[in-house]
């Protein structure tokens, strides 16, 4: 549904998007994430036609954006940055003057307003005018017009900025149910609406795409993931680092914490080491010593973690540690 080849943006001398390549497909809810100015509100702008691309090529369902505007940008849906709407209309009059831009009239029309007003929850405040809202409604309604004409592809920028945790949980209930039917392309900083809402993610920084994958891929880049959290009592740090060394799955073991009770280490794996291995021998070693075990599990990686690691200047990194 939407197909991207080295597209690029240069603002004078700034290249803001640097040759970027990637497709969605229908069934997908593509994450695209970055730190603030990496290129992410840049690149769905040109995406859904709003500026031009300095090079490379975008199409939508088949139609080339720069070359075959029209038929593409009826495929899609856009929230842009900051939910942009027209404040001195109603709620109603709004989705209705969208609902009319994108060729609806009559009882398609109707039908279309109450849907996207259902939707999104808009039922209390449909004849308000949008200057009179809440940021978090104000947002909705603008997400509302985005979807106003049940578009084959959307593209939301930030599309949960502003609202509060229980409207955030809505709309990415709402984003993945509707991911299952349209090709989704959503922008966003939180890291945990990526494993809420995506299917696939890509991390963008300073214009160029540093890694592409499900959530789960992303994770195992982490330098935890694999590792095993192991808490017990009985034994000091020192002896427990001593006997984990002595396994040939262990790679190195690191105190996290200790008390006079108990002692929490993180035991990382030997690269050549298969799932599963390393928390059976640490667990048979437990048992074996007699250790007082508090808790043993594998950890799966953090998406935050992934992300600093990428996309963090090497100076940045290296005085943070």
């Amino acid at each position: 549904m939407i197909r991207v080849d080295n597209l690029t943006k240069a603002f004078g001398e700034k290249l803001a998007v640097n040759a970027i390549s990637f497709s969605v497909e229908r069934g997908e809810v593509l994450g695209f994430l970055g730190p603030n100015g990496a290129g992410k509100s840049t690149s769905m702008r040109m995406i859904t036609g709003f500026i031009p691309p300095t090079a490379g090529s975008i199409t939508v369902g088949g139609f080339d954006m720069v070359q075959n505007p029209i038929p593409a940008k009826r495929l899609i849906g856009y929230l842009p940055e900051n939910a942009p709407a027209y404040t001195d209309m109603t709620v109603s009059g709004f989705l209705g003057f969208s609902a009319e831009l994108r060729g609806l009239a009559g009882d398609a029309k109707k039908r279309a307003v109450h849907r996207a007003i259902e939707m999104c929850f808009l039922e209390g405040v449909i004849h308000q005018s949008i200057d009179t809202l809440s940021k978090g409604f104000r947002h909705r309604t603008c997400f509302a017009q985005s979807i106003i004409h049940d578009p084959d592809v959307l593209i939301l920028d930030e599309p949960t900025d502003g609202l509060d945790p229980n409207q955030k949980h809505e709309v990415r209930t709402l984003i993945k149910r509707m991911g299952e039917k349209k090709a989704i392309i959503f922008s966003t900083h939180i890291l945990e609406e990526v494993e809420a809402a995506c299917s696939r993610a890509i991390i963008i920084d300073r214009g160029q795409i540093v890694a592409n994958g499900t959530p789960q891929q992303l994770k195992h880049r982490s330098d935890i993931s694999g590792a095993v959290i192991l808490r017990v009592g009985g034994i000091s740090g020192a002896d427990l680092k001593q006997k984990l060394s002595q396994l040939p799955t262990v790679r190195k073991t690191v105190v996290v914490d200790e008390d006079k009770f108990r002692v929490q280490a993180r035991v990382f794996p030997q690269t050549s080491a298969v799932d599963g291995e390393l928390a059976r021998s640490v667990g048979e070693l437990a048992i074996r010593e007699k250790f007082q075990i508090e808790e043993l599990h594998t950890e799966e990686g953090r998406l935050d973690e992934v992300f600093r690691s990428i996309t963090l200047p090497e100076t940045v990194k290296e005085a943070t540690k």
